[in-house]
């Protein structure tokens, strides 16, 4: 990246403490983010993608503060924010937004669009009623409303007109970054569409950046600049849409890109992936996918391995990719 990226994000994690399964049982930590270190340019769409579980949504919320950060830094346009409380995280607020899976949960049943679009600006104190109900006219003219929806409660709105009004409400206060939580995955395919084309628009026309969580490959591959591979919590890969799709380095990713249906005779063959995901309460030592890779050796099982650039702007955490790994199981199919 030629200038000082808009968020940057250096070794951060989240730890979780829950109660042991006997009366008196200790407390177990859940490391569910561990080590987590990205950048996003100003305008760039970031995919994080991976399998339930991962810690991708975990990773989402603690960049914009709905989560606070166990360890590590996170830099907003050059501000540490990861420690913000007050009014200086109120004032971040209004950079920082988010769009979540569901949008009817994430939507109170008991407020009209227009009251759930023009809370933001309520809360941060934005306007007067006249300056906000011009304001809500022009967000919903954004995301393709009608000015009549405004007086509509949820349930009266199809799956794809609730994420509208997320949408909206996430862009109330002007934000420069939105992290996107699988904001297309409750909907279905034709309008998983048009909500990616409606976030592509509003990319150009508002100079978004956007943290776009995903775990469909299919939708990342559309919307993404970039993409960061995660398994369980750490990000395994990381590069350009155009080069992880093309010569994927780390066998998880590999398997993913395997996972995705083709029609014809062309499609690639990886190496499956068998087993299940360890717990995040008690992961493996080494690599923590040396217990499903097809390519484990010794070394996998002892050493973490770290996360190194294996082309230029394609990074990956595997021993294979090292100049020192030597193993009898062959090299990574690229």
């Amino acid at each position: 990246m030629s200038e000082a990226p808009l968020l940057s994000v250096r070794g951060l994690g989240k730890t979780f403490r829950r109660r042991g399964r006997g009366f008196l049982a200790p407390a177990v930590e859940v490391r569910a983010v561990e080590g987590v270190s990205f950048d996003i340019a100003k305008g760039e769409t970031l995919g994080l993608v991976g399998e339930s579980g991962c810690g991708k949504t975990t990773t989402g919320r603690m960049v914009v503060r709905l989560l606070e950060p166990s360890t590590g830094s996170i830099l907003f346009d050059g501000v540490e924010i990861s420690a913000l409380a007050g009014k200086a995280l109120r004032a971040l607020r209004r950079d920082l937004q988010i769009v979540f899976q569901d949008p009817m949960s994430s939507l109170n049943p008991r407020m009209t669009a227009g009251e759930l679009i023009t809370e933001p600006l309520v809360v941060h104190g934005v306007g007067d009623r006249v300056a906000r109900d011009k304001r809500l006219r022009q967000l919903l003219g954004l995301v393709g409303l009608l000015p009549h929806h405004a007086a509509r409660f949820p349930h009266e709105f199809s799956g794809g007109q609730r994420q509208r009004i997320g949408i909206a409400r996430a862009l109330a206060l002007s934000p420069r970054f939105l992290v996107l939580d699988e904001a297309v995955s409750a909907l279905d395919v034709s309008i998983q569409a048009q909500i990616l084309n409606l976030l592509e628009d509003l990319r150009s026309e508002l100079s978004l950046t956007y943290l776009f969580i995903s775990h469909d490959l299919g939708v990342i591959r559309h919307i993404c600049d970039r993409v960061a591979v995660m398994y369980l919590g750490e990000i395994v890969e990381i590069a350009t849409r155009s080069a992880l799709f093309a010569t994927p380095r780390h066998p998880y990713t590999q398997a993913l890109l395997a996972s995705i249906p083709e029609v014809g005779e062309g499609k690639r063959r990886f190496q499956p992936v068998t087993g299940d995901v360890p717990s995040a309460s008690n992961p493996p030592p080494g690599c923590r996918f040396n217990t499903r890779c097809p390519h484990v050796f010794e070394r996998c099982r002892a050493e973490r391995p770290p996360l190194v650039e294996v082309a230029p702007g394609h990074a990956a955490a595997c021993h294979l990719l090292t100049p020192s790994a030597t193993t009898s199981t062959g090299s990574l199919q690229a």
